[in-house]
């Protein structure tokens, strides 16, 4: 083949330059089609030096967003419908800094909901949700500084254990609060403040325990005397029963002297 100039160039040369073309532009339109998809058509994602924002908030969302950029740092979904935070939720983003989750209707979150972020999350906002409780798992390992204000915390002695592994939001730690309580007392009143009063959850479940341990030992053993009591009278009334019907029985004197006296007669 000869180009203009009079450069030639030879079939054998020709054909694999050609097939490297065609495979690069292949490969970058994938790429390319790739990144087009890594952002969920409910959000908005910018980038900025190779790390991406996602923005999700008030999208209307019902669960958290599965295609997104793996290379995402920052994601928030606050406002929206979310109810629960499923295990491994996040585990395709392993550079997220950021997460938002405030102003949803969450009420549970897996044990297993952040696995995969723990060491790279920073920030964490799950204030102002429906969350009265949280497994001890769910945070493990968290280095991230974490928001819970504005939910109906139970408080007992779980929550005492998962919040004092916690790093909480210095400006938002006295909203959050006991809107109920193994103590009713305690109610209304800021988890850390009674905490630092020197109150512990974790006894009131154990004394709670034990008094439900008392009460149906007690029972068990109320049931086995009662049974005692029934099976003892009902035995000394079938013995009484069974005396009275051997002393109604003729006695082998009486019948010695009727047959005598048969005899006599005859």
């Amino acid at each position: 083949m000869t180009f203009p100039g009079g450069t030639r160039m030879s079939r054998d040369h020709f054909f694999p330059s050609a097939y490297f073309l065609v495979l690069g532009l292949h490969f970058a339109m994938l790429f390319l089609s790739t990144m087009t998809r890594a952002c969920p058509k409910s959000c908005l994602c910018t980038e900025r030096s190779g790390l991406v924002a996602v923005q999700c908030a008030s999208r209307n969302l019902e669960d958290i967003p599965s295609d997104l950029p793996h290379d995402t740092v920052s994601l928030l979904l606050s406002s929206n419908h979310i109810t629960k935070i499923p295990s491994q939720a996040f585990k395709e983003l392993p550079r997220l800094q950021e997460l938002d989750l405030s102003r949803n209707a969450i009420e549970s979150v897996d044990a297993g909901a952040f696995q995969g972020i723990s060491e790279s999350l920073r920030i964490l906002d799950l204030s102002h949700n429906h969350l009265r409780g949280v497994p001890k798992e769910a945070f493990a390992r968290l280095h991230a500084k974490i928001s819970l204000a504005n939910n109906p915390w139970h408080c007992e002695c779980t929550l005492q254990e998962v919040l004092r592994e916690l790093q909480l939001d210095p400006e938002t730690i006295n909203e959050v609060s006991c809107h109920t309580s193994v103590q009713e007392e305690y109610s209304g009143k800021p988890v850390i403040q009674v905490l630092d009063s020197g109150i512990n959850f974790c006894n009131f479940h154990h004394k709670t325990t034990d008094v439900a341990m008392f009460v149906t030992m007690f029972g068990w053993f109320t049931m086995v005397i009662a049974y005692v009591i029934y099976y003892v009278r009902h035995n000394q009334e079938d013995a009484r029963r069974h005396l009275e019907y051997l002393k109604s029985l003729p006695s082998s004197s009486q019948i010695s002297k009727d047959f005598d006296t048969i005899s006599t007669v005859l």
